[in-house]
């Protein structure tokens, strides 16, 4: 059983309680996923079974958020499952003032992320840091936000703001949430999330874990093909068996004597590896002393 799960994580769990969750309904032990999803947001979160837990790293980045903000309060996580430290009304805030705002959250950003988060500094998980009371420098990132859009307007003493985040890999929706605030002289937390897209999945296609075991039990559970997850790559198709076999010896083959998918793709980088029938795995296209090479990567036979 290799492939994906598209799965919709519901409130309250971590993404470590879907791995384990998974793992006990497919009896299986190679489960993965393809980025943490805080526990009080809903949406999509990629899991990998078998095989496929080495595909994780070649997932595309993109993400997609759905998220309010309230402003006029501060806790300790950025969002509402931590303690406030500040709580003022915030009402002289305008969507127009929102509106100005906003542009200087898309682009490459320096993001510092939340102190209660899983980047791990000497070693140690932020929040493990936090909850032991030490005070700590969390270290700044670059993330691309590639769309900020307002779908929705609450004023009052504590307005919201409801919006559309796309976004690259990385990226804390608390912190632009925090960070926000202060850019409006207050303070913002992020009251609701929802991922509506993550690595290429997307939500109206995803599946809860009840759902999940259903299927399972029912025998009609079938896990999303490996090369679906990597839609995103040139493909390379091996067409007879013994390239198939050099490929699963991990040799390199001459790009010249292979099918590429579009053919007018630029030789280079990562590609999907295919056969007729199956994913053979991730090789990266190389210029090796004047000749472009296909060399294995993630194999797997």
């Amino acid at each position: 059983m290799d492939g994906f799960i598209n799965l919709k994580k519901l409130p309250d769990w971590t993404s470590h309680d879907c791995v384990a969750k998974v793992r006990r309904i497919l009896q299986t032990k190679k489960v993965g996923h393809g980025g943490t999803l805080d526990p009080a947001a809903v949406g999509v979160l990629p899991i990998a079974i078998g095989k496929a837990t080495r595909l994780l790293q070649y997932l595309p980045e993109g993400k997609a958020y759905r998220a309010i903000i309230r402003l006029g309060i501060e806790t300790t996580t950025d969002d509402l499952a931590g303690e406030t430290i500040y709580s003022e009304p915030a009402s002289a805030v305008t969507i127009d003032r929102i509106r100005a705002v906003i542009p200087e959250f898309i682009g490459e950003i320096v993001q510092t992320p939340p102190m209660y988060s899983a980047i791990q500094v000497n070693g140690q998980r932020l929040y493990k840091l936090a909850r032991a009371g030490e005070v700590i420098e969390v270290p700044t990132r670059l993330v691309n936000i590639h769309v900020i859009d307002i779908l929705n307007w609450t004023p009052g003493d504590f307005p919201e703001v409801e919006v559309q985040i796309n976004c690259g890999g990385g990226t804390y929706i608390r912190s632009i949430a925090r960070d926000l605030g202060v850019k409006l002289g207050t303070r913002g937390v992020l009251a609701v999330l929802e991922r509506n897209a993550s690595c290429g999945f997307e939500l109206p296609e995803s599946i809860t874990l009840e759902e999940l075991e259903t299927q399972q039990r029912a025998g009609t559970f079938i896990p999303i093909a490996p090369d679906r997850g990597l839609a995103h790559l040139p493909t390379i198709t091996l067409l007879d068996a013994d390239r198939v076999k050099f490929w699963s010896q991990g040799k390199r083959l001459p790009i010249s004597e292979l099918q590429l998918t579009p053919a007018n793709s630029e030789p280079s980088g990562f590609v999907k590896v295919m056969d007729e029938q199956r994913c053979l795995g991730v090789g990266e296209i190389r210029q090796i002393e004047g000749e472009n090479l296909l060399v294995p990567q993630t194999v797997l036979l």
